[in-house]
């Protein structure tokens, strides 16, 4: 067997499994259902204007913060911003809850990391 018969099976497995762990980087980073990422970017073309600029730095934006908070993680806070803007006892356990908090300031470090990015 000649040197070249040797070397194409070890290249081939070194391809496979360099893409088998491409691929699994990528399904982690992109854990967010679209649903979710279809939300934020409206959201945030609603408040940065409905320009095709907008679009591209918005969908940027979440791609970042995708890549920094966990899905999960995600969920977390956008519920505690949700319910703290509710009145009364509830409302309050939202605002002072400090796992919410946590989960709230992890998400707008990431925002802010995407406005560095992407705005």
């Amino acid at each position: 067997m000649s040197f070249a018969g040797r070397v194409r099976p070890v290249v081939a497995v070194v391809v496979v499994l360099g893409a088998s762990a491409y691929a699994a980087r990528a399904e982690e980073a992109n854990d967010y259902p679209t649903s979710a990422r279809a939300e934020y970017v409206y959201g945030c073309m609603k408040a940065n204007g409905e320009t095709r600029q907008a679009i591209e730095q918005c969908s940027c934006s979440i791609d970042v913060v995708a890549s920094i908070v966990p899905y999960e993680r995600y969920v977390t806070a956008e519920t505690a911003l949700s319910m703290s803007q509710v009145r009364g006892n509830l409302g309050t356990q939202f605002r002072t809850s400090e796992q919410a908090n946590a989960a709230v300031n992890d998400l707008r470090r990431a925002q802010a990391e995407a406005e560095v990015r992407c705005f």
